[in-house]
């Protein structure tokens, strides 16, 4: 299955082996979609790589230079700073023109990292999120100036190994990274204050958190599995003067809308400033 993601004595490289990183390469060794002496890591630290080797059993390195050549697929997931000067390592490496280049950095748009780059290598953004871990997480990607239909289906196949990945328009991008790439951060603070409201009236801890986190993914495959609007399926638990309706009044009271909604606009703004090279 490997010959339908590379080529023949072609590899493919995650700059950036953290988190994301690792769990894209996990997903995809997983799916059989590459060999392992198909895929390689570069990460910052000794401690780092040595980690990764010993977890998925590939090649690691602080200093990838050489393994680009090589490389037919290469995906950048370091931090939006560092944007430039993976960029020019990359000019520097021996890049092939036909490598496809797949950028996680939120905030970096396709025309500021290719001209960056100086080249006409196909380049894909893409924000996944970090339940990808777990094969539940959610991607979006959209392909820049010389990206073909031909490198977002490879795009596309790499995402659907952790989870759904949708191809979107890029101004879409900075309000979606403050949603669903920044959104598990939301959600797990609303499952910390539930669990912790259960210990309030009498509940223990282990038992609560249990509780929180499978209401929590039952409700979302809710969603998913019916098609029926968030609103009409809490009318179904809302009985007529019943306790759901009086939690739900506190929540009102609350501005819970509101709030979350701040909090989304907020980092969209954040994840702008990122763009524009701030911090």
């Amino acid at each position: 299955m490997s010959e339908e993601l590379l080529s023949p004595g072609r590899t493919l490289g995650v700059i950036g082996a953290g988190v994301m990183g690792t769990a894209l390469l996990k997903g995809m060794l997983d799916h059989g979609l590459l060999s392992r002496r198909q895929a390689w890591g570069a990460a910052k630290t000794e401690a780092s790589c040595e980690e990764v080797a010993q977890s998925l059993g590939i090649t690691t390195s602080r200093e990838y230079a050489d393994l680009v050549g090589d490389a037919e697929i290469l995906l950048i997931s370091v931090k939006p700073g560092q944007a430039a000067k993976v960029a020019e390592k990359l000019k520097a490496s021996g890049l092939r023109s036909d490598a496809l280049l797949i950028s996680v950095l939120a905030g970096v748009t396709t025309d500021r990292f290719e001209g960056m780059l100086g080249s006409e290598n196909p380049f894909v953004r893409a924000m996944p999120n970090t339940p990808c871990l777990v094969g539940h997480g959610v991607t979006v990607y959209c392909g820049g100036r010389w990206a073909t239909d031909k490198h977002l289906d490879l795009c596309k196949k790499i995402f659907l190994s952790v989870g759904k990945a949708l191809e979107v328009e890029e101004h879409y991008f900075n309000a979606i990274t403050a949603l669903s790439g920044s959104g598990p951060a939301y959600m797990y603070l609303v499952m910390e204050s539930l669990a912790d409201a259960g210990v309030r009236v009498g509940l223990p801890r282990d038992l609560a958190m249990e509780l929180v986190a499978q209401t929590m993914l039952g409700s979302a495959r809710m969603v998913q599995e019916t098609g029926r609007h968030p609103a009409a399926l809490r009318d179904d638990v809302t009985t007529p003067a019943g306790c759901t309706i009086g939690g739900l009044l506190m929540l009102e009271d609350g501005k819970i809308r509101s709030v979350l909604a701040r909090a989304v606009e907020e980092a969209t703004k954040i994840v702008e400033q990122l763009g524009r090279g701030k911090s």
